[in-house]
């Protein structure tokens, strides 16, 4: 998987989300639910209900880049389901998309 620069900001949000959406509709989940800007070049971490899926939502400075991930034969870890969001910082996060998070426990 490609992941973004070290330098970037990187936001989970806990509450699974309809993967049915697109990169606007993910947007403004961003900024009505979320209230952050999605043209910041954040990384916004979506996860959908059975979590073994994810998308991504980042601003590249051209346009809004989606991404997404399955896992086959597993599930990624995710936080407890709650209101709002968490920051992982880039170690946490290549964990997280490779399916091996577990540090440190949610």
């Amino acid at each position: 998987m490609i992941f973004p620069s070290n330098r970037v900001r990187i936001l989970v949000a806990t509450q699974p989300v309809d993967f049915r959406k697109g990169h606007d509709g993910l947007a403004a989940l961003v900024q009505s639910v979320l209230r952050k800007d999605p043209f910041t070049g954040t990384v916004f971490v979506f996860r959908a209900k059975r979590a073994d899926r994810l998308k991504l939502l980042y601003w590249d400075g051209t346009g809004l880049v989606m991404a997404y991930k399955r896992l086959e034969d597993t599930t990624f870890t995710w936080p407890a389901i709650r209101d709002g969001m968490m920051a992982l910082n880039h170690a946490q996060f290549e964990a997280l998309c490779e399916g091996v998070w577990g540090y440190p426990p949610w």
